[in-house]
Formats: structure tokens, C-alpha cells, sequence
């Protein structure tokens, strides 16, 4: 039998939970003369819109037990998905126990993540664990030979494209069967992962394209997408430019984690993972101008994110300076017809209902570490003042917008702010004098007056002492150093306010 060999099923087993499309699906079903199988809900959904459909029970003789567990689980059925109908002795036995063939199996699961994300309490989630629809699922995509299986309403259309041609071929029903394995494989992770309290994690994500080429030229590399359930950057679509490149992702992935770290319009401007500028403004065109301020020399060819729309005089500031990426949650038409100019510029569009990702894995060799994304900020109303006069709410209000916007920059971080923009980043350095001399070097003369975040504690007086020289009126970090209150007495001595938060944001 060939890749190109077509079956027309002639019998279709059809139990779903999502009944998107299903009408549509049974309707062209019927036209092509398939009779439909079906149970429960899915059956009478298709029987009140009019199509034929014949109960499970018709088939199997035995009537749905036990609230629904037991309906599926039947040699007339499994039989009928199972039969390899390329041996003679298979057709024979079919015969013999009044089993038909099943050519097309269309069975999608119970929602357990949905079920579980939902808050749901135990007895719930037990019963969404699906039994009967793994079992059908795995049985035809076994028997790919001989049946195809459908496990998700966004193959429907491909199906038919198929049925439309005379049949589904071999490639096809073997693709489909791939896609099945997968599909139970990760529902079972996801059972499993329940059960184990957190005790174990599964991954499982499906490739979606090579890049050119990884880190380097002579690293090969390709982007792979998880579930569907939480879409991301790798869901999200190219409207303009060349296809994204390994590093692009990664800058794309830091750049958009700056900008999101913050719940007022914001800019986020990134270079190699780290922000070369962070700015909030109720007008989104005024917070990428001052987060190109902060740093003009490394924003040359960064990568850009927006946690707003990007409109016309936003893509107007933007496409004034050279730009690998630009990424936001949308894009309106002007904004397209401004960036169209700009050939080589990649314009990316996040997928509908994008939030950052709760949760991070490092891969280490032999294992993976997984963690609670970093996505808490202790509010100003929490911090302790501990050094210099109470300050004006738009100090406190910069500071509060340092504090999270030094969150994203690598450790050791110090970041300088004015307003709600950053003026000078020190980071990614193995000493934090070194990271305060940086910040101070790039904020220039904009350092005096500004106020300051340490990702962490100081763990010496020196680093604050270069913070203080620079004319910085008030800085906030975590506290907890053993040497506090050295670092406490040279902010007393210099008349800056100093606060304590409580927590750090280490980034590495």
C-alpha cells in the first residue's frame, strides 16, 4: 500500500467534549454517506440538528453504566477500531461476531486541565479523567492503517480536504496517529502530575519549524511550541520581516517579560536578554522615546517590546532607529502602514489572551530546574523607610517603578531611575560596585536627582557610597545584608532616603 492510497471511511465514530465545529462536521459527514456512531451529549447535539446518528448503545446492546464510565468498553466497539482489515482472518472474525469496521475515529477528551485550572475540588477532577476516550483514541491511531483519528476540532478542515479527494492517505492517517499519541501522552502527564502533588513534571511540545541556524552560525536549532492552553511568544505571528531567529526569540522573550513586569503602558527596549531601556507613559510613543533615552548606543539593533497596542506615532519613534523586533500584543493598521517601510524590520504580533508564563524551567545537565515565575513586587506601602526625611510621592512612585523594572536585569542589577523611565542600568556584573559604576556611567549627568533599585542587599557601603556621589536622592533595595546598618549610616550620612523591601529580584 502506498502513502497515497486513499480509504473512504464509510463508518465514523464520533465523542467529543469540545463540540467546536461539530455540526458543521457531521453535516459533511453525512453527505459523504459516513454513517455517524456516536454517545451522550455529542449524539444528541447532532440528533437535534437534524443529523443521522446512531447510539453507542444501539451498537454494543448494552446501555450506558455506572454515570457515564462505562459506554465505550465493548468488543463491539474496539473491535470495530482494532480490525486490520488487510488480513483476511480479521474481516472473517469481524463477520463472525457482527462487528463493523470504524474507518474514521473523531474522539476528543474530558477537559481534566480545564477541569483542574478551574479550581475544582477532587471528586471532580476524578471524574474528568477520561477512560474509555484514551482507549479509542490510542486504539485507532494504532490501527492507522486502517482508520483515521481525529483528536482536535482544528483538523476538521483538513479531514474533509482529505474526504473531499476520495479518502485519507496513508501520510495522513499516519501523521494523524502521531499527533493522537502525543495528545493522551500529555493528558496522562498532566493526570500523573495531579497525582503526583508536584512530585514529578512531564514536557511535551511539538516542533514547529527549524531556524537558520542557534547561538551561532554552526549550531543548528528549531522552535517547538507546549500546550496550546497557555499560548506565548512561540504562538505568536510574523507579520512583517524575516522569520525569527534563535536569539530573537530570546531577546523577543526578555524584552516582553520587562514590559509586562509592569501594569502601565510600557517600553521595554532589549539587548542580548538584558533592558538597554525600561520607560511607563500613558502614551506608549512618549515611553519608547524615553526608554531609547536611557541607553541610545545599545538600543541600536535591540529588540523592542510593547505591553499596549502599538499605534501610528509609536511605530513613527520606533522606525526612526534601526530595530531587529517589535513585539506587542497588537498593531494598528497605521502602525503597519508606518513599519512597511522598514523591510527588514521583524514585526510580531502576540497571540490572543498572551500572559507571562507563572512558571520557568532551566534545563542543567541530567535534570531541569523548575520554578514559581518572579512576578511578586512588594508594594511602596509595605517597604520600611530605614535612612533620610520622608520623601514626595512622584520619589516614591519613581522608586516603585525602578524597583520593578530592575527586576528584569541580570544579576548584579542597579537600576537608575527618573520618573517612571530608567536613565542609566548597570547589570550582569560579579559585584554590585561594579554594577552601580556602570549604571552611573550610562545615566551621565541624568544620575543627579534620579533614585536608584539593587536587585539585592548591599553588602558593603561602597556601592550605595558611588550611588551617592552621583547625586542619587533616594534608593530602595531588599535589606538583610549583615552589614545593614553600614550601609544604613552612610545613607544617614549622605541625606538620601533608603528603603528596605524585604525581597530581592535575582536574575540570572
Amino acid at each position: 500500500m502506498t502513502s497515497t492510497h486513499r480509504i473512504m471511511p464509510t463508518r465514523a465514530l464520533v465523542s467529543v467534549s469540545d463540540k467546536t465545529g461539530l455540526l458543521d462536521l457531521g453535516r459533511a459527514l453525512v453527505g459523504y454517506g459516513i454513517e455517524i456512531v456516536s454517545t451522550g451529549s455529542t449524539a444528541q447535539q447532532l440528533r437535534q440538528a437534524g443529523i443521522s446518528v446512531t447510539d453507542v448503545s444501539e451498537v454494543t446492546g448494552f446501555a450506558e453504566a455506572l454515570d457515564g464510565r462505562v459506554k465505550t468498553l465493548h468488543p463491539a466497539i474496539h473491535g470495530g477500531i482494532l480490525a486490520d482489515l488487510r488480513k483476511p482472518d480479521h474481516v472473517v472474525a469481524l463477520k463472525k461476531l457482527g462487528i463493523e469496521a470504524f474507518g474514521l475515529v473523531i474522539v476528543n477528551l474530558y477537559p481534566f486541565v480545564h477541569t483542574l485550572a478551574s479550581g475544582a475540588e477532587s471528586e471532580e477532577i476524578i471524574e474528568n479523567i477520561d477512560i474509555g476516550g484514551p482507549a479509542m483514541v490510542r486504539a485507532a491511531a494504532k490501527n492507522f492503517a486502517n482508520a483515521t483519528i481525529i483528536v482536535d476540532p482544528s483538523s476538521y478542515e483538513t479531514l474533509l480536504s482529505q474526504l473531499a479527494e476520495g479518502g485519507t492517505t496513508e501520510s495522513f492517517r499516519r501523521e494523524r496517529a502521531g499527533l493522537a499519541f502525543a495528545h493522551t501522552a500529555r493528558y496522562d502527564s498532566a493526570v500523573a502530575g495531579w497525582f503526583g502533588g508536584g512530585a514529578r513534571v512531564s514536557f511535551h511540545a511539538d516542533k514547529i519549524g527549524d531556524l537558520r541556524y542557534g547561538e551561532n552560525s554552526h549550531q543548528t536549532a528549531s522552535v517547538f511550541v507546549t500546550h496550546p492552553e497557555t499560548p506565548g511568544l512561540a504562538l505568536a505571528q510574523v507579520l512583517q520581516g524575516k522569520e525569527m531567529s534563535y536569539n530573537n526569540y530570546l531577546d523577543a522573550e526578555a524584552a516582553i517579560r520587562a514590559a509586562y513586569d509592569h501594569e502601565a503602558p510600557t517600553i521595554a527596549i532589549v539587548k542580548h536578554q538584558n533592558p538597554c531601556g525600561v520607560a511607563s507613559d500613558p502614551d506608549v510613543a512618549s515611553a519608547h522615546r524615553l526608554a531609547h533615552e536611557c541607553d541610545a548606543v545599545s538600543a541600536f539593533g535591540g529588540v523592542i517590546a510593547s505591553n499596549r497596542v502599538v499605534d501610528k506615532d509609536t511605530a513613527r519613534s520606533i522606525a526612526e532607529i534601526f530595530t531587529e523586533v517589535v513585539v506587542a500584543p497588537g498593531f494598528s493598521q497605521e502602525a503597519l502602514e508606518v513599519f512597511a517601510t522598514k523591510k527588514n524590520l521583524r514585526v510580531v504580533a502576540l497571540p490572543e489572551n498572551f500572559a507571562p508564563p507563572t512558571q520557568e524551567w532551566r534545563h542543567i545537565s541530567g535534570g531541569v530546574l523548575v520554578q514559581e515565575a518572579d512576578q511578586h513586587f512588594t508594594p511602596a506601602s509595605q517597604w520600611t523607610q530605614v535612612a533620610g526625611e520622608p520623601v514626595e510621592d512622584a520619589t516614591l512612585a519613581s522608586l516603585e517603578f525602578a524597583w520593578r523594572a530592575v527586576r528584569s536585569v541580570k544579576s548584579n542589577a542597579i537600576l537608575l531611575a527618573s520618573g517612571s523611565a530608567s536613565v542609566g542600568i548597570g547589570m550582569g556584573q560579579v559585584n554590585r560596585v561594579d554594577s552601580a559604576r556602570l549604571a552611573v556611567e550610562r545615566a551621565g549627568d541624568r544620575a543627579r536627582g534620579s533614585v536608584a533599585a539593587s536587585d539585592a542587599f548591599f553588602p558593603f557601603a561602597d556601592g550605595l557610597q558611588i550611588l551617592v556621589e552621583a547625586g542619587v536622592c533616594a534608593v530602595v533595595q531588599p535589606g538583610g545584608s549583615l552589614r545593614d546598618e553600614e550601609v544604613i549610616e552612610a545613607a544617614r550620612e549622605a541625606g538620601i532616603a533608603l528603603f528596605h523591601t524585604g525581597e530581592r529580584h535575582f536574575f540570572h
